[in-house]
């Protein structure tokens, strides 16, 4: 274990194809607004009194406006249907997709007339080439989130795939602390407990979009192996006896491990 701990790959939860090229709840009205609380509370802050709805920041808004739209958009699909949505969606601001219409994403600006919205644009523009800061790093992956899946035209293909950066770093990171705290259970105890209850708990704070690119039996898998508490020490896991193997079947989303007709144990 301990001489391949390098060769853990760090894939994007949100989904393994995704990012390279290629869930189910509704979203309810109280996530909305919680979605743009952060954004509004660090409005009121710099200007040190409270605002009204009227005015609230140009982006704000348009995260309002998404996540009514998401909700719509979740509520009218099946899980397969949404899952089919998230792949073509993100086709649009990755892989061969993408550069196919490089040209015209570079030259696409916002139909409005606020500056703001034309800088954010002409910034995101900049970044995704390799210059410039990122407009939305440091933003909530639930925000993002309504970003990357929104093609209603509110944000140009730019701005989406900046967000999916930024969602891409913020994943990446996520999975190098859960990992490195997998090793360390294992080492300690034999277990990855703890790793695949981590696993859930990330899983079941992902927006339906992206819980419905992983496969249908993730969850109940996990909460399987948590409640058998198994010892990957002193027994095998589907004849591999390798914890490393465990931890890249559940990070890379492994179709025959999640299969339903499966096994029930790791």
């Amino acid at each position: 274990m301990a001489d391949n701990r390098e060769g853990i790959i760090l894939v994007v939860s949100i989904n393994s194809n995704a990012f390279s090229g290629s869930q189910v709840s509704n979203v309810k009205a109280s996530q909305n607004e919680s979605l743009i609380k952060s954004q509004v509370a660090a409005e009121n802050a710099d200007v040190g009194s409270q605002k009204d709805n009227s005015s609230l920041s140009s982006l704000s808004l348009q995260l309002s406006e998404s996540a009514a739209r998401a909700a719509a958009r979740d509520s009218s699909l099946s899980r397969k249907e949404l899952g089919a949505k998230a792949s073509e969606l993100l086709s649009e601001i990755s892989g061969d997709g993408y550069f196919a219409n490089k040209k015209a994403n570079d030259a696409e600006v916002p139909d409005t007339q606020d500056p703001g919205l034309l800088a954010r644009a002409d910034n995101a523009a900049q970044f995704v080439n390799g210059s410039g800061k990122n407009p939305f790093a440091g933003m909530s992956s639930d925000q993002l989130s309504l970003i990357i899946y929104d093609d209603s035209g509110s944000f140009t293909t730019n701005e989406r795939r900046a967000a999916w950066s930024e969602s891409f770093d913020q994943e990446s990171a996520w999975r190098q602390k859960v990992v490195a705290n997998s090793i360390a259970e294992y080492n300690g105890t034999g277990k990855l407990t703890k790793f695949f209850t981590a696993a859930l708990e990330h899983y079941k704070d992902l927006p339906a979009i992206e819980q419905a690119q992983y496969p249908d039996s993730y969850e109940a898998k996990l909460q399987d192996w948590i409640a058998l508490d198994f010892n990957y020490k002193t027994h095998t896991a589907e004849g591999t006896g390798s914890a490393q193997d465990v931890m890249d079947k559940v990070l890379n989303l492994d179709r025959q491990t999640f299969d339903d007709a499966g096994a029930d144990t790791a």
